[in-house]
Formats: structure tokens, C-alpha cells, sequence
């Protein structure tokens, strides 16, 4: 009787103990920890790309997903690198991660001859439908998802803006890699549709390597009268503090799709804010954790842009950057 009494009573302290923990303690013991993948075509150190997981992080938590506590968050940097970028999309579908945000064309290309099962979300993906990772925007259609950056015809304003601080141009390169910007051509293709409502010569400036970059924009110094458009890709976003130090030398008018490029000396930048992609790909996660399909879940546009001038550069290369221009702009980094 004794002994059956002390084990009841044993019992009792047990379950009050537990009563008399912390809510979040107890919560924390239920809760599974999840396991993420974040797969980016850039370096580690490439500070930038540390602002865009900043912004993925803080959207996680603000919908209940704090790393260490609830999600295990896995990092990948490819640096450009087509076999980095193969050998982490192979580490991360082992994992396994339960979901992947792809950061861009390259890695999703990368991820995508790995699984056709786990769900991807990418960020800063142009024309997913026609690169073949979505069936449309409305309806993906299998396990990709996510968040895209330019349509083609965003090169019209581009070159618009070249030629409304820098009127002299009549010939203008369209910078890329192919390996790492498949969709390149998609939009050289809206830029020689344009080109001649602008009056200058369209003209492909396809780089793979350092040289390349350096012959590519030597060749419109000729005659001072040449223009140059960086399309964003894992290559430029690497390479983009030389293709800035060459235009300068070199005395190139240059327009970029990112602000961080401006800000690190290129002359004029408008596109997508990359923070706000990242911080809204972070919703996609959630709802993918909680049981939704990427199937189910639309592509979305971006929804804010910024306009940024380089006032500096812009001196430098002898250039008044008109009032219109001033006025529209976001930023003005002196």
C-alpha cells in the first residue's frame, strides 16, 4: 500500500513539474525543428548577399520561424562556380531539406537536375516560364515556386535612362554570360527591338572570364560614344567591382539592374529591391512548411523598385545629370 501510494505520488510530481514549465519551454519540446536550404549564386563574403539573408530571416520570424529554435537553416555559396553550384544542389536535395530557396536562375537550373520532389522557392528568377522551371506564372505546375525580377522589356527602360544621362551613345552592349544568364538572349532580343527608337546600335558583349570583360568594354571607349547595360546574372554580380573599375577607366556610361552596384560606384542602377523578394520568399516557405504545394502557389511580380544615380561617378565622367533624373530618383549617393 505504502509503495503503491509513494509511486502515485511520485507521479503527481511529475505531471506538476511539467505543468510548471514555461509555456515556451513546453511548446519548445513539442515543436519539430525543420530543416531549410538556401542555395545563392554568390561568395559568402559578398555582403550584399548577407543583406537579402538578413531580409529572409527576419520574414521567417515575423511568421513564427526563428533559426536555432523551430528551422535549421542550411547555406550554400556557389561564387559563380557552375560545379560548386552542382555539388551544393546535390548536398542540399541529400539533406534532405524539406524546402530550398534558390537564389536566381543558376542555382534553380542547378537544383532542378537534382529533384523534381523537394519544393524549391526562388528569388530573382527572370522569364521562369520560358527557361522551362514553372508551366505559367498562375499555376507552376510541379515543385517550383517563387519570386521573380525582370520581363524582358525592362531593357527599354534601361536604355532609356542611359541615354537620358548619357545622350552621346550610338552604340550599346548588352553585357552577360550565357552559362550563367540563360535567359540573355531573351532579352538582347527585346533589346534590338528597342535599340532603334534610341538610335544606337544594339550590341551582344557575351563575357565568360576576365579577359573577356576587359576586351568587351575597351571596345566602347572607341570614339567615346559607346553605352553599356549589365544584365544581372551570377557572373556580373561576382565580377562586378572590375566591370565598375573598367567602365570608369575606360569612361563608359553604365547602367545596372541592382542599387548595391551603384552604390559601389557604377553609375546608375533601377530594378527590383532584392531585399523585399527575399523577405516575401519567406511567406512562401512558411506555407510550404505548413503543407501547402509549390504547385498551388503563383509566381509573384515585384512589387518595388528603386532608381539610384551615382553623382560621383557621374562627375567623373564629365556627365550633368539632368533634373528630371534628380527628381526621380530614390537615392542620390554623392
Amino acid at each position: 500500500m505504502n509503495a503503491k501510494m509513494k509511486r502515485r505520488e511520485f507521479i503527481s510530481l511529475l505531471g506538476g513539474a511539467a505543468a510548471a514549465l514555461p509555456l515556451a519551454a513546453r511548446a519548445q519540446q513539442s515543436e519539430r525543428m525543420r530543416r531549410i536550404g538556401v542555395l545563392l549564386r554568390v561568395a559568402q563574403d559578398d555582403p550584399d548577399a548577407q543583406l537579402d539573408l538578413q531580409a529572409l530571416r527576419k520574414g521567417l520570424q515575423a511568421v513564427g520561424w526563428v533559426a536555432g529554435h523551430n528551422i535549421e537553416v542550411n547555406y550554400r555559396y556557389a561564387s559563380a562556380d557552375p560545379d560548386q553550384m552542382r555539388a551544393y544542389a546535390a548536398e542540399l536535395v541529400g539533406l534532405p531539406a524539406e524546402v530550398i530557396v534558390a537564389g536566381g536562375s543558376f542555382a534553380v537550373a542547378a537544383l532542378r537536375r537534382e529533384t523534381n520532389i523537394l519544393p524549391i522557392v526562388f528569388v530573382r528568377v527572370a522569364d521562369p516560364v520560358g527557361q522551362g522551371f514553372v508551366t505559367s506564372l498562375a499555376r507552376p505546375g510541379n515543385n517550383v515556386t517563387g519570386f521573380t525580377s525582370y520581363e524582358y522589356e525592362i531593357i527599354g527602360k534601361w536604355l532609356g535612362l542611359l541615354k537620358d544621362i548619357a545622350p552621346h551613345p550610338d552604340r550599346v552592349a548588352l553585357m552577360f554570360n550565357p552559362t550563367t544568364a540563360p535567359y540573355g538572349p531573351g532579352f538582347f532580343r527585346s533589346f534590338e527591338t528597342v535599340a532603334p527608337s534610341f538610335a544606337v546600335k544594339p550590341i551582344g558583349a557575351l563575357i565568360r572570364d576576365a579577359a573577356e570583360i576587359e576586351a568587351a568594354i575597351s571596345a566602347l571607349e572607341q570614339g567615346a560614344r559607346g553605352g553599356l547595360i549589365v544584365l544581372p546574372d551570377a557572373f556580373t554580380d561576382v565580377y562586378r567591382e572590375q566591370i565598375i573599375a573598367l567602365a570608369a577607366r575606360h569612361r563608359v556610361p553604365s547602367v545596372y539592374g541592382y542599387r548595391n552596384v551603384a552604390a559601389a560606384g557604377g553609375l546608375i542602377s533601377y530594378g527590383v529591391k532584392s531585399a523585399d523578394i527575399y523577405r516575401r520568399a519567406a511567406t512562401y516557405v512558411d506555407r510550404i512548411l505548413k503543407g501547402e504545394r509549390p504547385a498551388d502557389l503563383p509566381v509573384q511580380r515585384p512589387t518595388a523598385f528603386e532608381l539610384a544615380i551615382n553623382a560621383k561617378t557621374a562627375r567623373q565622367l564629365g556627365l550633368t545629370i539632368p533634373d528630371k533624373l534628380l527628381a526621380l530618383a530614390d537615392e542620390v549617393i554623392e
